[in-house]
Order: C-alpha cells, then structure tokens, then sequence
C-alpha cells in the first residue's frame, strides 16, 4: 500500500467513478472501488468499464451495495481508506417520480453508512457527489453555491440537498472535512444510455425521432467528462477548512465554521438544446427527425453554474467546447457499440 492510503470511489462502474478511477490509477494512487452494478441501466455497460480497471495496479474491486450498514463497516474497519469519493447513488429525475423508495435508500441510507464510516474511521477528506438540481426553482443566473437551496422539484434533488446538511452535520460534530461538488450535466464517453447525448445518438443513427422537451426551450451548462474529473481530482488534494469569516448572522450556505465546502463544477456556459442537438447531427453526419413535447415534471428549464469558488480555491474552470466533447463521445459510442 502506498504511504497515502488507498482512496475508496463509490460508484467505480458508474459513469464519473469510472473515469475518476482511471485518472488515480494512472498517476499512481491506490484505489478502493466499490459498486453494487445494479440494473438502472445496462448493468454490461458498467461490468465493461469495470473491465478496464481490473487488473491494472493499485486497483481493488468491491461488489457491496452502499446502503448495506454491516458490510460498508466491515470495509471501513479493514483499514487503509485514507480519503473517500462518495459517486454512488439512484441517479435520474423523472425515475425518482417512478420508484422514489430507490432514493431513499441509495442515497439516503447510503449516505449514511459513508458518513459512519468516516466518524469512526477518520480519513483526510470526504468529497460527495451533489447536483446542479438542488437549484430547483432558483432563477437567478448564474447559480452560485452562495444562493439559498430549498426549493428542490424533485425527490432526488431533495435526496441531494439532504447529503449536503447531513455532511455538514458531520463535519461539525466530529470534524470531517466533508466537500460537496455539484455537477453539471455531466457528458462524454462512456455516458450513462438514460442521458440526453446517448439517447440522442442512438435515435438518430437509428433514424428515429428524438423527444424534445420543453419544445426546444431547454438550456444546460453541459460539462465535459474530463473536466468534472480534473475538478475531482484538484479538490480531493484540497480538504475541506473552516471558513473563519463565516457568520451565523449572515449564514454562507457554502462555507461553514466546520470543515464544510460546496463547489460547482459547471462549463460556466449555458448551451440551448437546438444547439446542443446540431452538435451531435454534425458529429453524427446525420440531421435528427425531432418529436417536441412539454416540460417534464422535475425538470427545470436552464442550469448555469458559477464556478469562481472553484477557480479561486483548486486553480480550475472546465472548458471543452460543445463539438469537442460531443465528437468524442459519438467517436467512442460508434467504435464500442460497431455502428
């Protein structure tokens, strides 16, 4: 084991775990993943991702389920864990209106079991996985990590804005860095199939319609694999510190008097979805037949991240373009898939 310990990623097949593990085990860290590969989608997507970690130094492989209390202990108490990237969790919007019990479960209860884990078996720094949905009904453009949060529109964004008052609970009580990062509409190779660019992708190299919704009014601050990544990464080497201006008269909701942050890890450039959509045809070679529908519940019409805290802090701001990241992602799901 290296003098660093080993780092546990929750979530290891899924999609960000993935890659996440990939950039640790290539710059040498030992890494600890952790997955149930559940059948919210494809399970043999995640056991081939799977399949380009196994084997590769410093890489260990744990089936367990995150929301089971007594094997998470058993793994905490085997030692070594040094720093923990929670990325497990029941993802998607308009599924939590279908099966809500799977969000509480996932997300809550194995939540918890990260947080224990942590209380009794001290580590450097926990970094969670938050959303860019815990905005909910805020329209103040850019969303900052400053701005109030409790307007939630879905039951996983509540599921969400709950990890972050339980990690701060737990920072303040037994003095854990805990820092949360709230994704943006996070895309690239090896891209979740329930995502707008896979499921585009696959339709129009089909010929089938793509449903639209919102009839085309939808704009996203879509983000680059590697840039949420390279986010990952700047911030796991930074834990969490108090923030000594912090003031209960004027509560900083990212900041704390505990070892409490909150980043966004957004492009920071909102794209609409008309726009979006031609960038895959021009990497597809292929013009898309669209069906518009209306706003789904849960759904929210625009995302816009402010990441100047990020910037200040780990030195970063992500930056792939549109047709960057979109060539890349329609260049590996035509060589993985054989189309």
């Amino acid at each position: 084991m290296s003098s660093r310990g080993r780092v546990l990623i929750t979530g290891v097949a899924g999609f960000i775990g993935f890659h996440l593990a990939s950039r640790l085990l290539a710059r040498g860290d030992e890494v600890m993943g952790l997955d149930n590969l559940n059948d919210y989608y494809d399970p043999s997507l995640k056991r081939a991702r799977l399949a380009q970690l196994e084997g590769r130094p410093g890489f260990e492989f744990a089936l367990l389920d995150v929301a089971d209390r007594d094997g998470m202990a058993a793994l905490f108490a085997s030692g070594g864990i040094t720093r923990v990237v929670h990325l497990a969790a029941q993802a998607g919007v308009r599924y939590s209106l279908v099966n809500p019990w799977a969000y509480v479960e996932a997300n809550l209860q194995g939540f918890m079991t990260i947080l224990e884990g942590c209380r009794h078996h001290p580590v450097e720094h926990l970094v969670f996985a938050s959303s860019s949905s815990v905005y909910g009904l805020n329209t103040a453009m850019p969303f900052a990590v400053h701005h109030n949060v409790d307007h939630p529109v879905s039951l996983y964004a509540a599921t969400k804005k709950a990890n972050e008052l339980m990690a701060h609970t737990y920072a303040h009580l037994y003095d854990i860095p805990c820092t949360g990062l709230r994704f943006f509409t996070v895309y690239g190779p090896w891209g979740r199939p329930d995502m707008a660019l896979f499921k585009f992708t696959y339709a129009i190299l089909r010929g089938d319609p793509i449903e639209v919704y919102n009839f085309g009014r939808m704009r996203r601050d879509f983000t680059y694999i590697d840039d949420i990544v390279e986010g990952v990464v700047r911030v796991l080497e930074k834990p969490a510190a108090a923030n000594p201006a912090w003031s209960g008269d004027a509560p900083d909701p990212g900041s704390s008097p505990a070892p409490y942050r909150l980043y966004n890890i957004g492009n920071n450039n909102p794209v609409e979805l008309e726009e979006f959509i031609a960038a895959i045809e021009r990497a597809v070679g292929r013009p898309a037949r669209r069906t518009y529908l209306p706003m789904q519940p849960g759904d929210v019409p625009a995302t816009y991240a402010d990441v100047d805290e990020l910037a200040r802090d780990v030195g970063f701001r992500p930056a792939t373009s549109i047709d960057d990241g979109v060539r890349a992602f329609v260049a590996w799901y035509r060589a993985y898939y054989g189309v």
